[in-house]
């Protein structure tokens, strides 16, 4: 089924789970809600078309994200690494996962 729109992803849901071949990517989301909500979405706008599965964790407790070094609100997190700090573009989002998808190969 193919996403004609964009939207947050709830915890737990996946991005694209028709295709349990494509790699699964887990990432966390840090920061306020309205912050969360509006980098999921751009997030879910951003990598919609391309073949991965994405599935988000929102980390709510300032005090954990700041213990990982997280400083802008909203954090986008991956293995551990900072992809994305602050409200950036869907198209740099884009960018971002096409590089891991590449690194996946």
């Amino acid at each position: 089924m193919a996403l004609e729109y964009c939207y947050p992803l709830a915890e737990g849901e996946v991005l694209n789970v028709d295709h349990p071949e494509w790699p699964l990517f887990a990432v966390t989301i840090h920061g306020s809600d309205r912050e969360r909500v509006k980098l999921s979405k751009r997030l879910v706008c951003g990598v919609k078309h391309l073949p991965l599965r994405l599935t988000i964790t929102y980390e709510k407790s300032a005090e954990r994200s700041m213990e990982k070094g997280v400083a802008k609100d909203p954090t986008l997190e991956y293995d551990g690494k900072f992809l994305a700090e602050g409200l950036v573009p869907a198209e740099e989002l884009t960018e971002t996962f096409e590089k891991l998808l590449k690194e996946k190969r």
